[in-house]
């Protein structure tokens, strides 16, 4: 059994309250989640308005299936244009 985490810090451009970079990150964690076998959660800087902390984390049999829906989950964020990756720290156990 293989168990991928990506973490990733993120700087959420369009926020001008707590409030707006909240609509932003349960967006992707919605759209991230959503009838796949991942698990997302916001794990930093939950007070601070333009930074945030994400971590999705993929359990499965094969490492290229658990990489396929780490990639997926990080391109729902590269694509969008109010919310920019800084640093991407990956692990597998």
């Amino acid at each position: 059994m293989i168990v991928g985490l990506v973490q990733c810090e993120c700087i959420v451009y369009i926020a001008r309250s707590l409030k707006d970079k909240r609509a932003v990150i349960l967006s992707i964690l919605r759209k991230a989640t959503n009838g796949r076998n991942l698990a997302a959660s916001e794990t930093g800087h939950q007070d601070a308005w333009q930074r945030t902390a994400l971590a999705f984390v993929s359990v499965g049999t094969s490492k290229v299936h658990v990489e396929q829906e780490l990639a997926r989950a990080l391109s729902l964020i590269d694509v969008r244009a109010d919310i920019e990756r800084t640093e991407t720290f990956f692990e597998w156990f």
